[in-house]
């Protein structure tokens, strides 16, 4: 086959985007502003609590965040006058990610903003464009499974992958309470993910930590030592000794010059194999032919920083 390479089917926005988005500036206001942001110095670990905190502070969270969109609605002109639904139904969804399972990807801000945004435009676009045909109540299944297919690669291929959003997109299209919204879905879900959010930073970072990171777990500040490394994969040296890239020479030095570098480095700091993935304080090796999620990424960084 002509693709072996499997990162030759690989699509990674954040190598566009990354380099345009500035370094989060939590390091420059006070500390305990910017601890309730999700920045800790790194000696300020998050101590390990059993089930039953985090069990607490998710019913705290989910009951204040919910009651506390629920109750902004009801005192909003524009939302009684459009006859707004009290809470989008996906935002139950929504509060489980963003107060129980605080670590993952899916319920960190760049997901669950954007995400929802995404999945309301897509949603919203789909319904007008059926909206057009006489034949809508018959149709409308149809247009719910484009709507929430749609939305979820929409959200795949901007790293914003949100499940409750994937409900948003769907209930756009087939939830009466929710379609006569048109484009006014938007500003309803907006809100409603920015107040959940609030609530997240204010009651997830007691004793706990939220959120991991804001756009990406990758370093944005500029001249920082990467902390993932890539090892050249046994393909590549298999082609550079065949002449394909340098002079069987250069690449005898090379090996010759990394033999050394392994004998006079401690045993703790040795470079991994081709094949091995080598986890240690502040860095993280990955063989070169190995494409890794953003999930992925994030996992091993939280292994990286317990050590």
């Amino acid at each position: 086959m002509a693709f072996k390479d499997p990162r030759q089917w690989s699509f990674d926005v954040d190598l566009y985007v990354n380099r345009l988005v500035p370094p989060p500036p939590w390091r420059h206001i006070p500390y305990p502003v910017a601890r309730f942001m999700g920045y800790r110095h790194e000696g300020d670990k998050p101590r390990e609590a059993g089930n039953l905190a985090p069990i607490l502070w998710a019913f705290i969270g989910i009951f204040c965040s919910l009651a506390l969109i629920e109750g902004v609605g009801m005192h909003i002109p524009e939302f009684a006058a459009r006859s707004a639904p009290l809470i989008v139904g996906s935002f139950g969804a929504a509060a489980v990610l963003e107060f129980y399972a605080i670590e993952s990807p899916l319920a960190q801000p760049r997901n669950a903003i954007i995400g929802q945004l995404i999945s309301c435009v897509v949603g919203v676009g789909v319904c007008k464009l059926f909206l057009l045909s006489d034949d809508f109540e018959r149709i409308r299944w149809l247009g719910g499974a484009i709507a929430c297919a749609a939305a979820t690669a929409c959200m795949a291929l901007t790293k914003t992958v949100h499940p409750p959003a994937g409900a948003t997109a769907l209930m756009a299209v087939t939830d009466d309470a929710i379609t006569h919204l048109g484009w006014f879905l938007i500003p309803v879900v907006m809100l409603g993910c920015v107040l959940m959010l609030v609530v997240a930073l204010l009651v997830n970072n007691v004793g706990r930590r939220f959120p991991l990171y804001w756009w990406t777990p990758e370093e944005l500040r500029p001249g920082r030592r990467e902390m993932f490394h890539r090892r050249p994969s046994s393909s590549s040296t298999a082609r550079a000794s065949a002449g394909d890239e340098e002079p069987k020479e250069d690449v005898e030095a090379e090996a010759g010059a990394d033999v050394e570098a392994e004998a006079e480095r401690p045993r703790h700091h040795r470079v991994p194999e081709t094949n091995e993935i080598l986890i240690r304080p502040s860095e993280v090796f990955v063989p070169e032919h190995m494409f890794l999620t953003q999930e992925e990424k994030l996992l091993l960084e939280s292994m990286c920083q317990r050590l």
